[in-house]
């Protein structure tokens, strides 16, 4: 029994401190999604904003909202209430991050004249485990792998034209035939554009005009390529003398 002193908890403080609470564990889980699995500005361009939006929704609003609904001190079976309505928050949230760690974003894949972002689940087991080097061969949890992909040769090539007419998938989807990005790089380099090519693209040169800007650098040294990612496509500037990427732009170059 509460003691005579004791203030009684409104409904509205309740679902505060549980609103808290929530907000605690998804700022914990904000950090591992947008800084391991989607960092920025790959988020939006992979589809992570559609996940974070739905664990965001079940974590911070249906959880509080209930207790808001239930909660009333003293009733009979509140505590039951309250466990029923944690133990179901959790379970949402473990399957939304299951969800979404299926589809984090393991290998940026450099090919012929782009940069493909390649997520967990666009990579099938049997194929990982043939991947060329031991890091081809694991679906990381601390963010993208950077790699190149070579064409095979023609024995092997149609394989990959069975497998684009026959479910979509590419070079890219391969692992095994994954080579570490400095093999490719000046064969990339080849196909790069100048930044002066952005010219008829205002917010695209607007961005990089800014980052140019922010880091000391000259346009003359920096070339681009697009970045191919599940929802838009961004921007990559490379360094002209080394093919190293800099930075991708939150910008569509088409």
């Amino acid at each position: 029994m509460p003691s005579p002193n004791t203030k009684p908890i409104s409904r509205w403080k309740a679902a505060g401190i549980h609103f808290a609470i929530s907000a605690l564990i998804g700022a914990s889980v904000g950090l591992i999604v947008f800084g391991l699995w989607f960092p920025p500005p790959y988020f939006a361009a992979a589809g992570g904003e559609h996940l974070m939006m739905v664990l965001v929704g079940v974590d911070l609003v249906i959880g509080p909202l209930l207790t808001l609904i239930i909660f009333r001190q003293g009733k009979k079976g509140l505590a039951f209430d309250l466990w029923v309505i944690g133990i179901a928050q959790a379970i949402a949230l473990a399957y939304g991050l299951y969800v979404i760690s299926s589809s984090r974003l393991i290998f940026l894949v450099a090919n012929l004249d782009r940069f493909i972002v390649i997520a967990a689940n666009q990579i099938d087991d049997v194929d990982l485990a043939k991947g060329s080097r031991p890091e081809f061969q694991r679906r990381s949890w601390t963010g993208m792998q950077l790699a190149g992909a070579r064409i095979p040769d023609d024995a092997a090539r149609q394989r990959l034209i069975d497998a684009a007419m026959g479910s979509g998938k590419d070079v890219q989807n391969f692992p095994e035939y994954y080579v570490p990005y400095a093999e490719i790089s000046k064969d990339l380099l080849k196909r790069a554009q100048g930044v002066e090519k952005l010219a008829g693209k205002p917010a695209v040169q607007r961005a990089v005009e800014a980052w140019l800007a922010d880091h000391h650098r000259d346009a003359k040294d920096i070339v681009w390529l697009p970045v191919t990612a599940h929802v838009t496509d961004l921007t990559m500037l490379l360094d002209k003398a080394t093919g190293e990427p800099l930075q991708a732009l939150p910008v569509d170059p088409w």
